[in-house]
């Protein structure tokens, strides 16, 4: 698959940001003095991948060129990639599938209701770009003004950064909110022609003083369940445990599900 060149300048991005952040003792290199910049050189990142330095620069510099599983393989292991960030990279070298559609995720009734059926425990399904495709009223509840427009869904990501009230549900915004970056970031990866990913990242950038400075460093990560310190009326700073289901037939679309410890023990 071609990359275009979007794709093409985010993994030459991507690339650079992970060298950057790898010193020489971590690769078994000497020191050879005072560095201008940080990290290793390419230089020294091509040489310890066993590839050409200068096919390493136009990679990096966003050439149209292809690189192989084996030379991906390589780059990986040289910048100590987590599987999260080796599969993102993956993706943005053109070895999956790019989405190109502007077309609503697909969503069985069935599958809609089920947040529903879960009441009294906050619930939601989101798709791939953090729309909010099915919740019900005790997500309304826990997330206050998380509400579509006349011309959009109910997005997750956007209330995390642009609504105000985020700030004081989310006990430990700034982690919460790095997470959910560094994770709708290995989304994109997988659709960088669609128009609903560049969209919201525009929207992002452009109202939230955080994401201009988080999104370029490139953090990926994979969606997972944990616990979150969540703000509630009347009862101060709550700890909640939240579980994700990815669904069989969209695996992008998850469903969230929150419990609350302490109505859990009564």
């Amino acid at each position: 698959m071609q990359k275009q060149p979007d794709q093409r300048r985010e993994l030459g991005a991507f690339l650079r940001s992970r060298r950057e952040r790898i010193t020489p003792d971590q690769v078994g290199l000497p020191h050879t003095g005072r560095r201008r910049t940080p990290g290793l050189r390419r230089e020294e990142l091509a040489l310890l991948a066993g590839i050409s330095a200068t096919w390493y620069t136009y990679l990096e510099q966003g050439r149209d060129i292809r690189a192989s599983d084996q030379v991906l393989d390589a780059l990986a292991s040289v910048l100590q990639l987590d599987r999260h960030e080796r599969g993102h990279l993956f993706q943005l070298a053109g070895h999956a599938p790019a989405a190109e559609t502007e077309e609503p995720e697909p969503l069985a009734a069935e599958v809609a209701a089920v947040p529903l059926l879960l009441q009294p425990h906050p619930a939601y399904i989101i798709g791939g770009n953090y729309d909010v495709l099915s919740h019900n009223q005790a997500a309304d509840e826990l997330f206050p003004n998380l509400t579509a427009a006349a011309d959009r869904p109910a997005n997750f990501a956007r209330w995390v950064f642009l609504e105000p009230a985020a700030r004081d549900v989310l006990v430990d915004w700034e982690l919460e909110a790095r997470g959910l970056l560094a994770r709708l970031r290995t989304l994109a990866g997988r659709h960088p022609g669609d128009p609903r990913y560049t969209r919201l990242i525009d929207e992002l950038n452009a109202g939230s003083p955080e994401v201009r400075a988080w999104w370029p460093q490139y953090d990926v990560q994979a969606r997972h369940g944990g616990r979150k310190r969540l703000w509630r009326q009347g009862r101060g700073a709550v700890d909640f445990a939240y579980t994700a289901f990815h669904l069989a037939e969209q695996p992008e679309q998850t469903l969230v599900i929150y419990s609350d410890d302490r109505e859990s023990a009564d």
